[in-house]
């Protein structure tokens, strides 16, 4: 039976990560921790499960699941984020997987839970991920704050498998406002380290179809007041992210012209 490591990363994740490691147990040969120098009781509950556990300074959200990914000793890895947890039913998948002998590429839908309630429209569901994977086929990419799984061939095997990973985002609407503050600027920065350029026009219209995209043909209104207010913060995160790419761009001009 082929083994499987379990890669994740985490900083001050003691609300959620126990439940992400129950929902291996039993699945997992090993489970490799990379933690961003946690000052929360994150390592004790770790310890509970025996993990491998490491620390490493954060470098960035791509970065870090490369460097858990490369202290995984199995071929095939399934990667979480600390705040994710296999169902049943895509647990019983993964078995059933690993039995037969894993192979390629596997994706699953992942379901968020925003405030106790579980989003299915907005965009967010089915939310397909890549996450179960030969690691000798594919590595890690993207743009931070955004990772994305990257195949060396395109043209390699994807099976989808049945079940949900259950994702428990944000436990307040505040805690949103706080993140996607956060990733808007993760993001300009990235925008701006790879010379692109933006305007207010260029916001307005992002934003726009932004929120048009999700709220209306992505079906938000059916999510309730928790999809109005998810499809309005990712709005404000779009006009964020672009319009601090123009505040770069002139810091940078104002720079080059003393």
């Amino acid at each position: 039976m082929e083994k499987l490591s379990v890669a994740i990363i985490t900083l001050n994740e003691e609300r959620n990560i126990e439940r992400c490691l129950a929902s291996v147990t039993g699945l997992a040969d090993e489970i490799i921790v990379v933690d961003s120098l946690s000052t929360d009781k994150t390592r004790e509950i770790c310890d509970k499960y025996h993990v491998q556990f490491s620390t490493h300074p954060f470098a960035g959200y791509i970065e870090q699941k490369i460097e858990a990914l490369n202290r995984c000793n199995h071929k095939f890895v399934l990667s979480l984020d600390a705040d994710e947890a296999l169902s049943e039913e895509l647990k019983t998948s993964i078995l059933q997987e690993k039995a037969k002998g894993f192979s390629g590429i596997y994706s699953f839908n992942r379901l968020t839970n925003y405030c106790g309630q579980w989003i299915k429209h907005c965009g967010w569901y089915p939310d397909v991920k890549l996450r179960l994977f030969d690691k000798t086929i594919a590595f890690w990419g993207g743009n931070n704050p955004h990772d994305k799984l990257i195949l060396k061939d395109k043209k390699s095997r994807i099976k989808h498998l049945n079940g949900d990973l259950f994702h428990y985002s944000y436990y307040t609407v505040d805690e949103h406002y706080k993140q996607a503050n956060r990733f808007a600027d993760i993001a300009s920065k990235t925008l701006f380290e790879k010379e692109k350029k933006s305007s207010i026009p260029y916001a307005v219209l992002k934003t726009v179809a932004k929120f048009t995209r999700n709220y209306i043909f992505k079906l938000g209104f059916l999510d309730g007041r928790f999809g109005f207010t998810i499809c309005k913060i990712s709005a404000l995160e779009t006009w964020w992210k672009y319009t601090r790419v123009i505040t770069l761009n002139k810091q940078k001009r104002s720079e080059s012209d003393v």
